[in-house]
């Protein structure tokens, strides 16, 4: 399984935007910390903003933001609607199903029960747990000039993620 590269760039605005709060970020600035083309991530920037993760505002002083708080964003929900478009095989599309073993063959239901569980395990990641104390992301896409005090490097390694309710 592969994500597209818009689902990834969705994440990345999303972050970019968590590290910065309170501050009108632009896209070209996301483009060019996270090494994409300004033109995909204006398209990313549009179907967020359409779908009320970002706040946006056109102009000399526009830029965008976050439209909700990162505790209230569920990465499954964004990677559902980025990759929703793509069937994940070509049995999942009835309009351009051509497999003749659709009627007999068992892998997708088994394939179904997959992606459930993905979704199910990135339903419980918000925005919040990827960004809330990462120095490393914050040394990545911080606008901000470094606090003194502040980041110290040390969480550049990603930790273990906890696991909850297992």
């Amino acid at each position: 399984m592969r994500l597209t590269t818009r689902t990834n760039l969705a994440a990345r605005v999303l972050m970019f935007c968590a590290v910065n709060p309170g501050t009108r970020v632009r896209s070209a600035e996301i483009a060019a910390a996270c090494n994409a083309s300004a033109n995909h991530i204006a398209r990313v920037v549009q179907q967020l903003q359409a779908e009320g993760f970002l706040d946006t505002q056109r102009g000399r002083s526009g830029g965008l933001q976050l439209a909700r708080p990162p505790s209230a964003i569920s990465i499954g929900t964004v990677f559902r609607l980025f990759e929703t478009e793509i069937p994940f095989a070509e049995c999942f599309d009835p309009v351009s199903n051509t497999c003749p073993l659709t009627g007999a063959c068992r892998l997708r239901g088994f394939l179904t029960r997959a992606l459930d569980a993905f979704y199910h395990e990135l339903d419980r990641v918000t925005l919040d747990d990827l960004t809330r104390g990462n120095c490393g992301l914050e040394q990545l896409l911080t606008l901000a000039p470094a606090l003194a005090g502040g980041c110290d490097g040390t969480d550049m390694v990603t930790a273990p993620v906890p696991r909850i309710g297992s």
